[in-house]
């Protein structure tokens, strides 16, 4: 039993030696690949397929798909037509489409306003909240002040001398359907940031911030969450340990509730942990905390905060508009879509799509919608599976080949500067701000990172030492191996790419 426990922890260490190996390599191939004369692309072409062969990969699957876009040529490819599980990359078909179907300096609304009338310095009536899926009234955009918003509504409602509102609070969340999840999401991801479900009325990403902080040792740990509130109720499971104990903490959600347990250890000497969770129902979290905001700033509310749809009607006859909220341009939702690979804005965006052509936001209209453009960027609207806008799903299929076509018809688009911005910047920032940092691919990789379970993806546009711009879409589906070395594979054909010149 022994020898097989060292000869276990043997291959342990001799693994991790061998990832902090190929971590170097790649860095140190840098010097290598700067100094190599000018190649054809037979020779390029016999590099990769050296790489692509990799034993580690034996039983999983790459798609890879090269080009240049100043001549058309295909550098590189391999499996490229092989329909695979993109993950986040599907993010570039989201954020392509929204630019393409609603224009750079679309801005989501959200709508104040009520029914019945103004007595003096009383609403009588109801106060009312239309949303149409702004997804950035968070602390995002706010220096962390995840109720900024909330509480500049509430000064410019003082402004107009209303002290009190006689009836409830209202949420109109009926221009998006009440389906929160993708299509395909696994269901225990339930509980985690990455699937906040999606709604047209959302508040600080429809999660709430939970910060852990260690007490006295064998103590419960202190909990606080951000926006503090009366609709999430917290289990503190947590207990502070000494400061050379293992530790961990982690989150669960009960499904159909608020109640959220976080369960762990936290060392005595540790600075405060943040998480996030997921609410459910976000237009009662949206009006719960906008309530309680309006209170703190002096309005009294005599009702309750209601979803809409706990009233059974589809909108109140005689809304009133007292101001519209506005978000940023969708050229900056873009960025946090892609650079931070953020699910919840992508899902969002997909039914903003599809309400502002349809009347009615749904993850289903959406993709028809974008599957109806899909063709003009060549990509066969038929062949290739969209399940949601934001990647999660498992059920989407697209091909190396068929994103190297979209990122060669936004090359030559009129948006390409706004899509181009809003990817992630080798070694500088998004999800590609630690890979490729001291390496001749330093800022030459503007690209689109892509992970679920058994899943990496890579696809974006590169600068060769020539300056030519290549488009190129890297996917490894079904591997066993640490993620780390499907990373630096890629990273290595981006290094490659990057001190590329042609003879």
């Amino acid at each position: 039993m022994l020898s097989i426990k060292i000869m276990y922890l043997s291959k342990i260490y001799i693994l991790l030696i061998g990832i902090c190996f190929i971590s170097q390599s790649v860095f140190s191939q840098n010097e290598t690949f700067s100094a190599k004369a000018s190649t054809t692309i037979e020779e390029l072409r016999k590099e990769f397929d050296q790489l692509f062969d990799d034993p580690d990969f034996f039983n999983a699957q790459w798609g890879v798909c090269i080009q240049s876009l100043e001549t058309g040529e295909f550098l590189y490819r391999h499996n490229e037509n092989k329909l695979l599980m993109p993950a986040s990359n599907l993010k570039l078909v989201t954020t392509a489409s929204g630019l393409q179907l609603l224009g750079s300096e679309f801005r989501f609304r959200t709508e104040i306003g009520y029914s019945g009338k103004i007595e003096g310095t009383t609403l009588k009536g109801d106060l009312i909240v239309k949303g149409f899926g702004d997804p950035t009234i968070s602390g995002r955009y706010t220096k962390d002040d995840v109720l900024k918003y909330f509480n500049d509504w509430a000064d410019s409602l003082v402004n107009l001398g209303i002290e009190e509102v006689t009836g409830n609070i209202i949420g109109d969340d009926n221009a998006f359907d009440d389906i929160g999840l993708g299509n395909g999401w696994s269901w225990d991801y339930e509980s985690y940031w990455y699937s906040a479900p999606s709604g047209a009325l959302s508040l600080n990403d429809n999660c709430v911030d939970i910060v852990v902080a260690p007490a006295k040792r064998g103590d419960k740990a202190d909990i606080k969450i951000i926006p503090d509130n009366k609709y999430t109720v917290i289990v503190n499971r947590v207990i502070t340990v000494p400061f050379d104990s293992s530790a961990g903490i982690e989150i669960y959600r009960e499904r159909g509730t608020n109640v959220i347990t976080v369960s762990g250890k936290i060392r005595e000497s540790s600075k405060p942990v943040k998480l996030y969770a997921t609410v459910n129902n976000p237009t009662q979290y949206f009006v719960v905390v906008l309530r309680e905001v309006l209170r703190d700033k002096g309005i009294n509310v005599r009702g309750f905060a209601i979803d809409i749809d706990d009233l059974q009607i589809e909108t109140e006859s005689d809304f009133t508009v007292i101001f519209t909220h506005e978000s940023p341009p969708l050229t900056e939702i873009i960025k946090v879509i892609n650079k931070n690979s953020q699910n919840f804005y992508a899902e969002q965006l997909l039914k903003a799509i599809a309400y502002q052509r349809t009347g009615l936001g749904t993850s289903a209209a959406g993709i028809r919608l974008i599957k109806q453009i899909t063709p003009r960027m060549g990509i066969n609207s038929d062949n290739f599976t969209m399940a949601d806008g934001s990647g999660l799903s498992r059920l989407n299929l697209v091909s190396a080949q068929q994103f190297v076509s979209l990122l060669r018809y936004m090359y030559r688009s009129d948006n390409f500067n706004d899509f181009y911005n809003s990817l992630p910047i080798a070694g500088k920032d998004g999800t590609l701000a630690d890979r490729m940092r001291k390496s001749a691919a330093f800022e030459k990789i503007r690209a689109k990172t892509g992970y679920i379970g058994g899943v990496r993806s890579l696809s974006g546009y590169a600068v060769t030492a020539d300056g030519e711009t290549v488009a190129f879409s890297m996917i490894v589906n079904n591997f066993t191996v640490p993620l780390v070395l499907a990373e630096n594979l890629q990273d290595m054909i981006c290094l490659r790419l990057s001190t590329l010149r042609r003879k």
